[in-house]
């Protein structure tokens, strides 16, 4: 069998000629109008499955948050409930003691007496023997001492009988029956009081009845 041997070589160098300058512009101008690919991106995950992610993440926090509001809301309710039963819990003490004081001031047989304790403080008395009632009220009071208060007394047929406290600035009533006593005294005495005097008084002064 004969072969017939064909040389290649004049193939090779056609192809590997440089290409005419007709050739060259056709294919710049179809290049030209070829339109580009856009850019790959990651695909996306399915609107549904996405939203359904979203919603289960929040519904695992909607529930706590509204838990944490709401303590909140009624942790703060509670302390202004609080804080206007306190109020409204002095406000009523005042009026009381305001009341009680007009009262007493109306008294035909109300006198007040005068004096300053040891620790510098204006004391007045004002007393009635028909009401068996007084009133003492201070004036420049130090604060006591911590774990110290003003204690009032009463002087009843020589002995000092507890009538009270008194722990700064202000009217406090005189308890035990002033229309049987002959003086009204101050002490400091630990918190809490005392059932007779511990210290010497910081004021003894004679009752206006």
């Amino acid at each position: 069998m004969n072969l017939h041997h064909t040389d290649v070589r004049p193939l090779a160098t056609a192809a590997a000629g440089a290409p005419s300058a007709a050739v060259k512009q056709r294919t710049l101008s179809a290049i030209e109008g070829v339109r580009q690919l856009p850019p790959r991106l990651p695909a996306p995950a399915p609107a549904k499955r996405t939203g359904r992610v979203l919603r289960r993440r929040a519904g695992r926090f909607v529930p706590v948050a509204c838990l944490a509001a709401a303590a909140f809301l009624a942790g703060l309710a509670a302390w202004q409930y609080e804080q206007s039963e306190q109020s409204a819990q002095r406000a009523r003490q005042a009026y009381e003691r305001l009341d009680a004081v007009s009262g007493l001031l109306a008294a035909p047989d109300a006198r007040a007496a005068h004096g300053r304790a040891a620790n510098g403080a204006l004391m007045t008395v004002v007393a009635s023997g028909l009401r068996n009632e007084a009133f003492l009220t201070a004036a420049d009071l130090p604060a006591p001492a911590p774990g110290k208060t003003y204690q009032l007394w009463l002087d009843i047929d020589g002995g000092m009988r507890p009538a009270g406290f008194i722990n700064g600035d202000g009217t406090v009533p005189i308890h035990g029956g002033p229309a049987t006593a002959s003086a009204v005294g101050l002490t400091v005495e630990p918190a809490g009081g005392s059932s007779r005097p511990t210290t010497d008084p910081l004021l003894l002064m004679a009752l206006p009845v």
